[in-house]
């Protein structure tokens, strides 16, 4: 009998747990996204969104609950959820002691790309990123804008069902920022790619997710759109307002450019959140 399991939603998280000994990292999770659906993650640093996000990519097994990622369960079929998946981790991930190419042929390697087809796939992934004139480039002499796009073209190689985004703007100028946006967006209409979008900046947040989950300690505290969490606070209120009276404090980010800066930030935004 072939497996054909249900793909709708692309994302289904049912009282998902994770424990470090007497810590409750996440705490029965529950949420569900659509296909195609761009679906962020807010809340505070050390709230659990990257643990959540590690459970889903099977990086992290899970102390109780359940979960499936493109129909599959994340504990009995990870090998299965990790072919239908991409990921892009907080921290740079791409070498800056290789080029562009060199750093997409590696992980065409480590995605299983067929060798016939690696060249077509992974100049395509370039030229759609708007990367193709600095692929023989070396990583370490890109913008920090530039290395975002080439860790979101590497995770795009075995074109994902769903595709994992934690916090991809870090460090970014508010430039680099809408580019990056701008390639996701363009990634959503060209594919229906579904992604889960763990980030700090509430503008492109509410601009760019069609809905949004706040996790505080651990907790689905709310799930809506945008319009939905304002409403909750006011009729004039900003998601920023809805995040502080949910909360109680904003978090900060920081501008930073270049490959060192960009890689200082996802460490201190790793070590925190």
């Amino acid at each position: 009998m072939i497996d054909n399991p249900v793909q709708s939603p692309a994302i289904d998280v049912r009282n998902l747990t994770r424990r470090f000994g007497d810590i409750i990292a996440v705490d029965q999770a529950t949420l569900a996204a659509e296909q195609g659906e761009i679906f962020g993650l807010i809340g505070p640093n050390g709230a659990g969104k990257s643990t959540l996000i590690k459970m889903l990519t099977t990086l992290l097994p899970p102390t109780s609950g359940s979960a499936t990622v493109a129909g599959f369960d994340i504990v009995r079929r990870p090998a299965e959820v990790r072919r239908r998946i991409g990921y892009v981790p907080q921290l740079l991930s791409a070498d800056g002691s290789l080029t562009g190419y060199e750093n997409m042929l590696l992980s065409a390697r480590l995605y299983g790309v067929p060798r016939a087809e690696r060249a077509h796939r992974i100049a395509r992934a370039l030229a759609r990123m708007g990367l193709s004139e600095v692929a023989d480039h070396l990583v370490r002499n890109y913008s920090g804008g530039m290395i975002r796009r080439l860790e979101i073209a590497q995770s795009l190689l075995h074109r994902p069902k769903v595709l994992f985004l934690d916090e991809p703007t870090i460090g970014l100028d508010p430039g680099a920022r809408e580019t990056v946006w701008d390639h996701v967006l363009d990634l959503k209409a060209s594919f229906h790619t579904t992604m889960i979008v763990a980030s700090h900046h509430m503008d492109e947040i509410e601009e760019f997710c069609d809905r949004i989950a706040l996790i505080d300690h651990g907790r689905v505290a709310a799930v809506g759109t945008a319009a939905e969490l304002k409403a909750r606070v006011g009729p004039n209120a900003t998601l920023d307002d809805f995040f502080i009276q949910l909360v109680g404090s904003k978090t900060e980010t920081e501008v930073e450019r270049g490959y060192g800066e960009v890689r200082r930030a996802r460490r201190a935004a790793r070590e925190h959140g």
